[in-house]
């Protein structure tokens, strides 16, 4: 039966039916790999800011903006390479932001620690806010 509510202990269910922890050697071991997952998330999204800085500034006018597809489609081969190395970071990201997500809400207080945990680890040693000052990474909402 699933937990509706969050509990402590070392039976859990994270993700899929087959990964099942009866152990406390199997409990830790899963929440090693859940906090190492979840710093991996800090490192890709680190990977896919930096892949804007190198870039540069692409701030697109007005116009270009209500017409996204067609700017991306007028640009250079090398552009286009870049906009699709930035929508496939952009997506393996958000499918790991998802599963970590969905770890969670197998309602262990253990999971829930082991991914923030492995969330601030991952930002400390992966991202630079000097170097995240200067780019605003776009989110996936219209512009104003």
């Amino acid at each position: 039966m699933m937990h509706m509510t969050f509990y402590w202990g070392k039976k859990v269910t994270i993700l899929i039916h087959s990964w099942k922890t009866d152990s406390w050697m199997s409990y830790i071991l899963s929440l090693l790999a859940c906090l190492v997952v979840a710093a991996f998330y800090q490192y890709l999204e680190n990977r896919r800011i930096r892949l804007k800085l190198v870039t540069g500034d692409r701030r697109a006018s007005p116009a270009e903006i209500r017409i996204p597809f067609l700017w991306g489609a007028a640009g250079n081969k090398t552009t286009l390479g870049v906009k699709f190395a930035e929508a496939v970071l952009f997506g393996v990201n958000s499918g790991i932001g998802f599963l970590l997500m969905l770890a969670i809400m197998s309602f262990n207080g253990g999971v829930l620690v082991a991914v923030v945990v492995g969330l601030t680890i991952g930002y400390f040693l992966f991202r630079d806010e000097r170097e995240c000052d200067s780019i605003v990474v776009d989110s996936s909402c219209a512009y104003d």
